[in-house]
């Protein structure tokens, strides 16, 4: 187990790190949830506006969920790469830029 491999071999991320884990799994079953929601909506000729909001709401959740692992990878990940500096830090921080700029575009 080096510093960037947690217990059994797994890689040891902010969000395992921080003990994180379960609280994003349970939102993220909840979304699971609202998107089921929206399919039996669709199914039952639901009206568009209701849909339409219960879609802002899973998207905003979803958002929310990015953010929080977008926060945790900065303060873990990208933090432990640039007190290390080189190519690591570089690639880190790249990564990041990356997933923000996706982000953004969603």
């Amino acid at each position: 187990m080096d510093e960037h491999t947690g217990p059994e071999g797994y890689a040891d991320h902010g969000y395992l790190h921080n003990k994180n884990k379960e609280a994003y799994l349970k939102r993220l079953k909840r979304i699971e949830g609202q998107v089921r929601g929206l399919q039996r909506m669709v199914e039952d000729e639901a009206y568009c506006i209701d849909i339409l909001t219960q879609v802002s709401a899973s998207t905003k959740a979803l958002q929310a969920v990015a953010l929080g692992l977008l926060d945790e990878h900065l303060g873990h990940c990208v933090a432990g790469a640039v007190q290390n500096g080189g190519a690591e830090a570089d690639e880190k921080l790249a990564e990041a830029s990356a997933a923000i700029a996706r982000l953004v575009k969603s």
